[in-house]
């Protein structure tokens, strides 16, 4: 076949959802109804990559099942979508929820219900709840992270399961676990009251095992391709949030707000909401950041950094302000005041203090002028490092895992660098519009950073069992830095990596300075983190970026007795062999090359 022909458009999230569909299709592992034998649907008369012209990304919705006859056309998929694909059919299907039949009008009644007789629990009523997180929680090891800031001021984080944040891996079918956790057990189904969900592809039916839709209210950040699409989802029992969308691009970002009783758990994992990233198939493993936010007690709190950024996402994004109120306002759903600010919500009713060490990082899928440009995409992440007292002019050293790669330059991977040690974006935009403004692609330009510096993970063909993609057309051409590629191998063997997570340390340089960690839904491309360019109206800095998308910044203890890995061995589990064969650098491998392997 036509090693440059991109069925894809140039997206390599579309790309990975078709190779993620390839490689997991195992009759002998049994999953819901809706995961079985459905093809995706592509289309193949596309244009090149970073094409504005073409239509934003989703996950497909499945057909009935047919044979795979062109393995450039049709595969059978692993998960069931919510929206519904441009390309996958020409009307509007009814979503997964609405046919599973769920009665919202009568649920809403019997919640009433059970509203009003509820009463405010006891001492001893509390105290029966928490041996059943306990036994939750205490399953896999708990290790919190250590305090770096101070502490919460006149809360009762004491009682929190996680109230200092802690990363951990998902939990993979048949691995011992180990720092791990599952999907039922950040739910908490039996606690949960309302829970805002996003994610870049759903498996609906699976999902609503693990959520009782009868005392959860459900909130989902979701894409839809039309406004009758929009109406639709809109009568389902889970009320939806639409964040606007570019001409191209993806609702790429997973986040889950998890409202219990008595504190509000921040979720930010790097799968979406489908059986096999949740570890339920024993073949693919991610990652996840959690922290729980206890109820404030002092009202005179000011929201933080974090907090900030959490807020402004969520706006940005769309979800009404009575749903954002709900959440963040303990013991009311919906229906909260409606001249109260969320900012207000914020620091008046969740204690944000234990993330002051911690950073928001979000990418908002839209043009940036003005002060904006700075807050998002890797912009927003030098900013970000510049605020926890990261910055640095020495030489730091990066470890990026990825999930996919797209059409990588060094114009990318020198932002991404210089975002690392706390610049803004500038720094590489007055690099490149003061050269001449030469076209993007054609030719490697002069490196901001030593090529042993940074180090990319993505698996070669033997390492791959084909939910990673990359097409050839990208790996070829000249401007990819192909000499910054290792071979990414789990350090559980036999595990495929969905996990996005940056490692930044200064091994050779300044072991005094703090190493930390982005973990998110981000992978290496243009699309996730943005582009900054010069405003034809303004002849000022723009940013533009394409998917929505997010993580945190989470700082390492700074121990100068440390150095290179070990300042991470107690806060971010390594989830791959380091440093991996450099197979792009020597051409000893060809990287796992997707509908070419």
């Amino acid at each position: 076949m036509d090693s440059h022909h991109d069925p894809f458009d140039g997206d390599e999230e579309a790309a990975l959802r078709y190779a993620i569909a390839l490689s997991l299709q195992d009759p002998n592992v049994p999953t819901s109804s809706s995961t079985v034998q459905n093809p995706i649907v592509l289309d193949d008369s596309g244009s090149e990559d970073g094409d504005l012209e073409d239509g934003p990304k989703c996950p497909p919705t499945p057909k009935k099942p047919t044979q795979l006859v062109n393995k450039n056309v049709r595969a059978p998929a692993t998960s069931h979508s919510l929206p519904v694909s441009q390309t996958a059919t020409s009307g509007i299907q009814p979503s997964g929820f609405s046919a599973l039949g769920l009665d919202r009008k009568k649920m809403e009644e019997e919640r009433l219900v059970r509203l009003n007789k509820r009463k405010a629990p006891h001492d001893d009523e509390v105290n029966e709840r928490h041996p059943q997180r306990i036994k939750i929680d205490s399953q896999p090891e708990h290790n919190p992270l250590a305090t770096m800031t101070g502490t919460s001021v006149h809360t009762e984080s004491s009682s929190l399961p996680y109230p200092k944040g802690v990363v951990k891996k998902t939990w993979a079918y048949g691995y011992p676990r180990k720092d791990d956790i599952k999907i039922e057990e950040i739910l908490q189904k039996d606690q949960l009251e309302l829970a805002v969900l996003s994610s870049f592809q759903w498996d609906d039916e699976w999902l609503l095992s693990k959520i009782d839709i009868k005392k959860t209210k459900m909130v989902c950040i979701a894409f839809a391709s039309s406004d009758n699409q929009k109406e639709e989802m809109r009568a389902n029992v889970p009320r939806f949030c639409f964040p606007p969308m570019m001409p191209a691009g993806s609702m790429h970002s997973k986040l889950q707000l998890l409202k219990f009783p008595k504190y509000l758990r921040l979720v930010i994992p790097t799968g979406n909401l489908v059986p096999y990233d949740w570890g339920e198939t024993g073949v693919m493993e991610n990652m996840v950041f959690l922290i729980d936010l206890p109820i404030a007690k002092d009202s005179a709190n000011r929201l933080n950094a974090f907090g900030q950024e959490l807020c402004y996402f969520l706006k940005e994004s769309g979800l009404e302000k009575g749903l954002i109120d709900s959440l963040l306002k303990p013991g009311r759903l919906y229906d909260a005041e409606p001249d109260v600010s969320i900012n207000m919500f914020l620091c008046t009713q969740y204690d944000f203090s234990e993330t002051n060490q911690y950073r928001f990082i979000h990418t908002i899928g839209q043009s940036h002028v003005g002060e904006a440009w700075q807050r998002t995409g890797y912009c927003g992440l030098g900013r970000a490092v510049k605020s926890l007292g990261l910055a640095t002019t020495s030489e730091v050293e990066l470890d990026f895992v990825v999930a996919s790669l797209g059409s990588v330059n060094t114009d990318l991977t020198s932002a991404i660098y210089n975002a690392t040690q706390g610049d803004n974006g500038l720094r590489e935009y007055q690099k490149r519009t003061t050269s001449g403004g030469k076209k993007k692609g054609a030719q490697k330009p002069e490196l901001s950073y030593h090529p042993d510096n940074f180090r990319i993970y993505f698996p070669s063909h033997e390492t791959s069992g084909g939910t990673i993609c990359l097409q050839s057309k990208w790996w070829d051409s000249p401007a990819f830095p192909r000499e910054l590629v290792h071979d990414c191998k789990s350090v559980r063997p036999g595990l495929l990596m969905h996990t996005k997570i940056l490692f930044v340390r200064h091994q050779y340089h300044d072991k005094s300075q703090t190493s930390w960690a982005y973990i998110g839904s981000a992978n290496l491309s243009e699309s996730a983190w943005g582009r900054l360019v010069k405003d034809r109206a303004s002849g000022q800095p723009k940013l533009n970026c394409r998917n929505w998308e997010c993580g945190v910044l989470i700082p390492m203890e700074s121990e100068a007795s440390k150095s290179g890995w070990e300042t991470f061995e107690k806060r971010v589990p390594i989830p791959m062999i380091v440093p991996g064969e450099a197979y792009g650098k020597t051409n000893s491998k060809r990287p796992w090359l997707f509908l070419e392997s």
